[in-house]
């Protein structure tokens, strides 16, 4: 009896040596942030399996639920060791779970910071992997009707220039400048959002913000005015209607070729070169030039949630397996090509080249080395409210019953009051 009692522990113990050397054994643990991206990341995960041996294993998370699978997922034993953190309220949530980057491959890979959310100590906690962008969207081949190219554009003045002459010209060219500024509820948030990101970046840009402040100086809410005054002023559309210009209308003028320029982001690719036909050629898009100092330096209005984070509470082998993983994705065929297909625009050295030519201007002009104007909106205290008292202060002077202090009046003073809201 003693020799079987001794002959199970011994099996028992060898078992228990096998698993652990197997528990022991490296492996990638991802939580994907986009399901419409999870066939492309298991495809991904598999090949790399294929080519290293090391495992990855990709759960995506159902829309609108990722922050309630993370929080489940990292309680198990098997946490993610890879995970996304894209705001500055999921690194308050998730910053001691989040690996300092700086000094690993993936991160030397890369070829801005603008997109990384970092500790107080300069630590990189989490890294952009792909943006968004918005600005001013040009048809270059109108341009070129009306006499310009997209290089004689540089700066608010000569963007003013050009788009002062075209107005002049209209009936003589057969379209205007820009196409309206509606101030619909399907288009203001171009306005009241994107357009406005200009005064706020640079004014925190300035003053070294990082979270949402309790006040605002609206230091340069003249060159927002600039800008403005110019979209309502070189268009076809009385500025008096834009109250009930939708964003659809100003989608169509553009894409009709009744106007060269149009304010929206990357996302309008497909309607422009499907829905209307314009050959992607004669698509670009330029930075929103307002006027401020140094501005010919400035990149297209860029931002992402999308940001990769590493689990330090991993082991050393699963961290150095994920850090691995991640290298290959940003730097392989295989990932490269993934990654330009399913983000566009990706701030890596090794990255492809977009279909999406506002992507390639993107990845142009930081690659030019522009400084990217952030999204400074993404601060604001009780945003649909605070958006819609600048949206009825622009409208009110747009059409010419109200004044300009207004609008400033709704930045300002409409910012402390609904921060004092929020915070008390």
């Amino acid at each position: 009896m003693k020799k079987i009692l001794a002959l199970v522990l011994v099996l028992v113990m060898a078992l228990s040596f096998v698993a652990c050397g197997a528990a022991d054994e490296p492996s990638v643990y991802y939580l994907n942030f986009k399901p419409e991206a999870d066939a492309a990341w298991q495809d991904l995960a598999a090949a790399y399996t294929a080519e290293t041996g090391i495992p990855v294993t990709v759960l995506t998370a159902a829309s609108g639920t990722y922050e309630d699978t993370l929080t489940s997922e990292m309680a198990k034993t098997d946490a993610p060791t890879l995970f996304q953190c894209g705001t500055a309220a999921a690194l308050a949530n998730w910053g001691d779970y989040c690996l300092d980057l700086s000094g690993t491959d993936v991160y030397a890979e890369m070829t801005t910071d603008d997109f990384n959310l970092k500790g107080e100590n300069g630590e990189v906690y989490a890294i952009g992997y792909c943006y968004e962008a918005f600005g001013i969207i040009c048809n270059k081949a109108l341009l070129a009707k009306a006499g310009y190219s997209v290089e004689d554009i540089t700066d608010f003045a000569s963007l003013k220039a050009v788009a002062d002459d075209i107005h002049a010209r209209a009936d003589e060219l057969g379209f205007d400048a820009f196409s309206s500024a509606g101030l619909d509820g399907s288009s203001s948030w171009r306005f009241s959002g994107h357009l406005a990101n200009m005064p706020l970046y640079y004014e925190f840009r300035d003053n070294g913000v990082t979270e949402c402040p309790a006040e605002i100086t609206g230091a340069y809410l003249d060159n927002f005015k600039n800008i403005w005054d110019l979209y309502i002023t070189d268009s076809a559309v009385d500025p008096a209607t834009l109250s009930s210009s939708t964003g659809d209308a100003s989608l169509e003028e553009f894409g009709t070729g009744k106007a060269v320029f149009y304010q929206n982001g990357t996302w309008e690719f497909s309607n422009l070169t499907d829905k209307y036909g314009i050959p992607a050629s004669d698509l670009t898009m330029l930075p929103i030039y307002c006027g401020v100092e140094g501005e010919a330096n400035a990149a297209l209005c860029s931002g992402t949630e999308n940001c990769w984070a590493v689990n330090s509470q991993a082991s050393d082998a699963d961290i150095e397996a994920t850090l691995d993983f991640m290298k290959w994705v940003v730097t392989s065929e295989a990932g490269t090509t993934m990654m330009a297909e399913q983000f566009g625009p990706c701030p890596f050295k090794s990255a492809k080249e977009p279909a999406n030519v506002f992507f390639a201007d993107a990845n142009r002009l930081i690659s030019e080395g522009k400084y990217t104007v952030t999204w400074a909106f993404n601060y604001t205290p009780n945003v649909d409210d605070w958006r819609a008292g600048v949206v009825s202060a622009l409208t009110a002077y747009s059409a010419g019953t109200g004044d300009w202090e207004a609008v400033e009046t709704a930045f300002v003073a409409g910012w402390a009051a609904e921060y004092a809201k929020l915070n008390g």
